[in-house]
């Protein structure tokens, strides 16, 4: 099934889990989408397992869950692109397509981080190890073993609380920035520090899908590139933003594509510029966040979509290219809507405030 206006427009809450006492900071979905972990200021680390099916049933089509989680969906479609795709033609026959949907049933498992507690979590390439910033006692990263709940290594260096973590899409290097005014570079295989930047400001930070560059946000007016080969020669890029005394840049992602990248901000809009230029192709506004929450904001996989939640449980949904809203989805949350993303590799995605929501398509269109 490929993404389009329609498709977005039908997404609904499939799932919704209530593990947490308080707000979900963070959560990743593996790379191969079939496991998410979240991070909770309730101390707690919850890992779901999307590999347990659910049947769904849509008034349009017929859906069922085989043995190997594939959803058969049974559809019209066109004779004259049987073999091709769906879309297309007039006359139609019964065709039986497979979507592969992950959808988990339950936690997996929930582990605690008492002491240090635990803010902004990532999946490292490994599938049952992860790497934490701590909002308690001191700003160590942490690395740690899902298998046995025991930490593999340290890093400390940052004096105050990381803001940002990135995980190299390609290799063991993470980067992390902090209020500290410092962005550092890390290898998992070594608790020392490989890299220090000092900045003007608070930085925001994050690779590009190919790991060969980061690009850093700084003091929410520029965007600076790095080579990852050479970042101790500076910038190779600078690109200078207009300032906005209202808000503060909060996140900042590439697009799959590596084509644009995405600024987060705690005010009312977010930007979207060409990573090759750094104009500002659109300013996408319209939700509510009127106490500056941090929201996190997200590209769909195929880099044509973005989506954002709000402080009242809806998420609104553009296309990057035209500019355009194109859904705005009641999730029923009941606060902000502060972590959102795609699944990588399946059709749903989720999306937290104090619980967890998961979304799949009514296939509708």
């Amino acid at each position: 099934m490929k993404l389009t206006d329609n498709v977005l427009r039908s997404f609904r809450v499939a799932k919704v889990f209530r593990e947490n006492s308080d707000k979900i900071n963070c959560f990743d979905f593996s790379p191969n989408g079939e496991t998410v972990i979240s991070s909770s200021d309730d101390d707690s680390i919850v890992l779901y397992d999307c590999q347990e099916g659910k049947v769904f049933k849509s008034s349009c089509v017929t859906m069922s869950v085989t043995d190997d989680w594939c959803i058969d969906v049974f559809v019209l479609v066109p004779l004259n692109v049987i073999g091709k795709g769906i879309f297309g033609g007039d006359t139609c026959i019964l065709q039986r397509v497979q979507l592969f949907l992950l959808l988990p049933d339950r936690p997996k498992r929930t582990l605690y981080s008492k002491k240090y507690g635990v803010d902004l979590i990532r999946y490292t390439h490994a599938a049952n190890t992860v790497v934490y910033s701590s909002n308690k006692i001191d700003d160590t990263i942490r690395y740690l073993s899902l298998h046995d709940n025991k930490y593999i290594r340290y890093f400390p260096g940052h004096t105050k609380r990381v803001v940002a973590l990135s995980m190299s899409p390609v290799d063991d290097t993470f980067i992390s920035g902090s209020l500290d005014k410092t962005i550092r570079l890390w290898d998992l295989r070594s608790p020392n520090c490989q890299g220090l930047m000092h900045l003007q400001g608070k930085p925001v930070c994050s690779f590009d899908p190919e790991g060969l560059i980061f690009a850093a946000g700084v003091n929410s007016e520029m965007v600076k590139l790095y080579d990852l080969r050479s970042f101790d020669k500076g910038p190779f890029a600078t690109f200078k933003m207009q300032y906005d005394r209202t808000c503060e840049w909060t996140g900042l992602k590439f697009s799959n594509d590596g084509k644009l990248i995405l600024i987060s901000t705690n005010g009312g809009f977010i930007r979207l510029i060409d990573a090759f230029k750094g104009a500002v192709l659109h300013t996408f506004g319209g939700y509510n966040n009127s106490k500056a929450v941090t929201l996190e904001a997200s590209f769909t996989p195929d880099s044509q979509f973005i989506m954002i939640g709000s402080e009242d449980g809806k998420i609104h949904v553009w296309n990057g290219e035209s500019g355009m809203k194109v859904a705005v989805l009641d999730g029923k949350h009941t606060g902000p809507i502060t972590c959102l993303q795609f699944n990588p590799k399946f059709m749903t995605f989720a999306s937290a405030c104090s619980n967890m929501a998961f979304w799949l398509p009514t296939i509708d269109d």
